[in-house]
């Protein structure tokens, strides 16, 4: 039988293993490397980054019930220590973990209440986590191509599905003590 909210959990755990990755090649960058401009959306590794954690709380608040909304977006650049970015990305990637991991299926259709500046936005659950999810990956990419720029080489970012990519992934899900069949 078929379970829905498997590639929900398979997009939480790419969320967190390649956030991981990438986030550890961050931290080898040399000095001023991290908000040199880069082209692409946002300027830098900074600003991208940054971004993608503000969107990240804005819809996983939602997803939670809360109504915190467009207060995630009171700064452009909450952290503008790679090192706090980090640790706070790790932490919103193990809360979208933990919401796609008590998913039961027909929670997929209950709505989510996303709070704008100047209404209140009804989507689904489903399709609030595939935009979460599609959200971070585009941006990653971005960061990905700005890290190609720098001293430090792009980390890979997509081994994190496929049954034989399990090696690949084995050393990423031990440091976070988790399993495959966490995932399954």
């Amino acid at each position: 039988m078929s379970d829905p909210t498997r590639p929900y959990r398979q997009l939480a755990r790419n969320n967190l293993i390649a956030d991981r990755c990438l986030h550890l090649a961050i931290a080898a960058l040399h000095p001023g490397e991290w908000m040199a401009p880069h082209a692409g959306f946002f300027p830098s590794l900074c600003a991208t980054l940054n971004h993608i954690s503000c969107v990240d709380l804005f819809y996983i608040d939602a997803l939670e019930g809360g109504t915190f909304g467009t207060a995630a977006f009171a700064t452009d650049t909450p952290y503008p220590d790679p090192t706090t970015l980090a640790q706070a990305q790790a932490v919103l990637d193990l809360r979208a973990r933990v919401l796609c991991a008590g998913l039961p299926p027909e929670s997929l259709s209950h709505p989510v209440h996303i709070h704008r500046a100047t209404r209140i936005q009804t989507e689904t659950v489903a399709n609030t986590l595939m935009h979460l999810f599609l959200h971070s990956q585009h941006h990653r990419g971005q960061a990905h191509a700005m890290l190609a720029g720098t001293s430090v080489p792009p980390p890979q970012l997509d081994e994190f599905f496929m049954a034989d990519d399990a090696a690949a992934r084995a050393s990423d899900l031990a440091a976070l003590r988790l399993m495959d069949d966490d995932f399954m």
